[in-house]
């Protein structure tokens, strides 16, 4: 099977328009020349023939009495005298024996002549033959062929007629196609290009501009209506998404985010700090006795107590400073950048004093709480997410056993002075 032939570019509505509306006009010039010369030569005919029978019957009266007293010299003569002045070729005088007393010709030559001749043999009735009436008796009769120089004149006039209206027409429909291209192809080049950003691009927010012809407006604004409709479908499917993307990320219940964005954050801040050389503080946090207040008040108590928690720790942290719930009543904090050891210890202390307030129940009972806080450092106590994780929560739980409701610092540090 032979494979599909290849396409040339495809033309323009431009160019398609263009060519028509030429094609068109230089049709409609041309039949209507041609009609026009055609109609124009049909009737100067009519009148050439109805001239030469005139001419024909005024040299008929004049070599009459030349005739019958046979003077072949006067006759040729009145037949020179009128022959010369009128549109004939040639034109000869017979007497009643049909022998020739008077001929004139036209001495003329040339291609022109030529064209002449060709003219007046093709349109012309030729020769025309009158008869010579004296006393009502038939003494001779003329013979007449004509120029054709009129019929000649009209044609190339004509001709050129013809030539100018084509090459009027000819800018006519250039300049037409112009203004139709500005009121027929501006509004669909507008309406393409608003179709591509739409699709290649997701820019349903751009619209058609209004135009003046009623059913390219109605077009663009049924185009429009449509691209309303894909950008509140876009706007809420990306609602859709960012609340979905929200959900997967972030704590429900606190509205902090996730273990799993925690972790992620913790990665990428551990890879930062490598290549720029800095370090940061992770803090673990556990709500002391959370499970007695949980069996002893109910789990929406307990809910209460966590949304509170989550609040009042993100109260005490710096602009961009991570706080996640872990899972349960583990919280987890990521300190970044982080100058000196005593800001994450200053941090902590600040965390556990704002625990020390009661917090208020929707039914109006107060209840206490506080928070034990395990504190790890990059890079003197772990390298990677689960090393450092893993140091805070081993300090938090040494913290417990101490001492609930303080801070403790990881015993993994290699004992290295503070960050300066």
């Amino acid at each position: 099977m032979k494979p599909p032939a290849k396409r040339g570019p495809r033309p323009t509505l431009r160019t398609v328009l263009g060519r028509g509306h030429l094609g068109v006009a230089l049709l409609a010039v041309g039949l209507a020349g041609i009609s026009v010369t055609l109609l124009g030569v049909l009737a100067l005919r009519v009148y050439a023939n109805q001239n030469l029978h005139l001419i024909a019957r005024s040299i008929s009266y004049t070599v009459e009495a030349a005739v019958v007293f046979d003077d072949s010299a006067a006759a040729t003569e009145s037949l020179a005298l009128i022959a010369a002045s009128e549109e004939v070729a040639d034109a000869k005088v017979f007497d009643n024996d049909g022998q020739v007393i008077a001929q004139w010709s036209r001495d003329e030559q040339g291609l022109l002549a030529q064209l002449e001749a060709s003219v007046a043999s093709t349109l012309l009735v030729e020769p025309i033959n009158l008869p010579i009436i004296h006393q009502q008796q038939n003494v001779g009769h003329i013979e007449l062929i004509g120029q054709g120089r009129s019929l000649l004149r009209f044609l190339l006039s004509g001709l050129a007629g013809i030539l100018l209206c084509t090459l009027l027409s000819a800018w006519v429909a250039s300049h037409l196609s112009r203004r139709l291209f500005s009121d027929i192809v501006s509004p669909l080049r507008s309406l393409a290009q608003v179709a591509h950003a739409a699709r290649r691009e997701r820019s349903f927010e751009r619209r058609v501009p209004e135009t003046h012809i009623a059913e390219l407006n109605e077009l663009g604004n049924d185009f429009n209506a449509l691209l309303d409709e894909l950008e509140t479908w876009q706007s809420h499917l990306q609602s859709e998404n960012a609340s979905l993307a929200h959900q997967a990320s972030h704590d429900s219940l606190t509205g902090l985010p996730n273990r799993a964005f925690f972790e992620g954050r913790l990665s990428r801040s551990l890879r930062s700090a490598e290549r720029q050389r800095e370090h940061l503080a992770l803090l673990f946090l556990d709500s002391d006795h959370f499970k007695q207040i949980n069996d002893r008040l109910g789990h929406a108590v307990g809910d209460e107590v966590l949304i509170s928690v989550a609040s009042r720790i993100q109260a005490q942290l710096r602009e961009h400073d991570l706080v996640a719930r872990l899972g349960g009543d583990e919280f987890a904090i990521l300190l970044t950048p982080l100058n000196s050891r005593e800001d994450a210890q200053r941090i902590a202390e600040k965390i556990i004093a704002s625990m020390k307030l009661p917090i208020l129940l929707a039914n109006g009972d107060n209840i206490s709480t506080s928070l034990s806080v395990g504190i790890a450092y990059y890079p003197d106590d772990g390298h990677d997410p689960a090393t450092l994780l893993n140091a805070a929560d081993a300090a938090m739980y040494q913290a417990k056993r101490e001492r609930r409701g303080h801070w403790q610092v990881a015993h993994t540090e290699s004992g290295a002075a503070d960050i300066q």
